[in-house]
């Protein structure tokens, strides 16, 4: 849908005479574990913002465990990057991917459907499952990660239509 394609999801729902199933914003996220698999985890990210950026479901929020952040985001970063993606991240991500532009609070509500990805350093899974309940749109997320039993926590614990894990 396009930009301002809410406006007609609402109008459509408000004025229809059978049931639909409707979906106005795909807020999604990808956040990597600590115990991920790094090379998957960028093959993954970056497939997840590039392929179709302009699709609801594309990943518009990268979280990534504070634990992984160093090995992981300036080698992720520099093909996001390469693949003209902007970078907007909080002060950890600045710190190791220093183009990337400040994050406003808005960049973690943002529906971009463009080449545009906020990126967080989180302290934890339940940092990063608080930060999807708060700024998550409840459409698509996912977890990328060889512990099982986060997965499953991670699975069990966000709330959206399609949760995503790759837990190999």
């Amino acid at each position: 849908i396009p930009r301002g394609g809410e406006a007609l999801i609402r109008k459509v729902v408000e004025t229809s005479t059978i049931p639909v199933i409707k979906h106005a914003k795909g807020v999604c996220h990808v956040y990597v574990d600590e115990f991920a698999d790094l090379a998957m985890a960028q093959r993954i990210v970056v497939n997840a913002k590039c392929q179709r950026p302009a699709t609801c479901n594309a990943m518009e929020t990268l979280l990534v465990h504070q634990a992984a952040a160093k090995a992981f985001l300036p080698a992720a970063a520099a093909e996001l990057q390469q693949r003209g993606v902007e970078l907007r991240g909080d002060e950890r991500t600045r710190a190791l991917v220093p183009s990337a532009k400040p994050a406003s609070e808005e960049d973690w509500f943002a529906e971009y459907l463009d080449l545009i990805l906020a990126v967080r350093v989180v302290d934890s899974l339940d940092a990063a499952v608080e930060h999807i309940g708060r700024y998550g749109s409840a459409h698509s997320d996912a977890i990328v990660t060889r512990d099982h039993g986060r997965a499953m926590r991670f699975l069990r614990e966000v709330d959206s239509a399609a949760v995503y894990v790759n837990a190999s």
